[in-house]
């Protein structure tokens, strides 16, 4: 089961790619800025990073401001995401009982 990577930066998919064309505006280039998140490693942890600090601007972990505020508008309750995001990655990866 893959651990929570604490330098997830290091390992981003998007660590090559300028940053210009992942804080972009309009559907069709946040389409090709999310893409890029499909197959990255650390995808949750970096999602956790913007919810948890409240990043305003920009894709992270896949989903786009707007995507981010609406979730943050939904769960006001949550204090951590990265706690809700680590549980949610070690249910989805427990094996299941038979």
């Amino acid at each position: 089961m893959p651990s929570w990577e604490e330098h997830w930066s290091e390992h981003a998919a998007c660590r090559e790619e300028d940053p210009e064309e992942l804080f972009v505006q309009g559907n069709t280039q946040q389409s090709r800025a999310k893409a890029v998140c499909t197959s990255c490693p650390v995808r949750t942890e970096c999602l956790a990073e913007a919810l948890d600090h409240r990043i305003e601007f920009g894709v992270w972990g896949g989903m786009t401001e707007r995507e981010r505020r609406a979730l943050l508008r939904r769960r006001p309750e949550v204090l951590s995401w990265r706690q809700v995001l680590d549980d949610a990655r070690r249910t989805q990866n427990q094996p299941r009982a038979s």
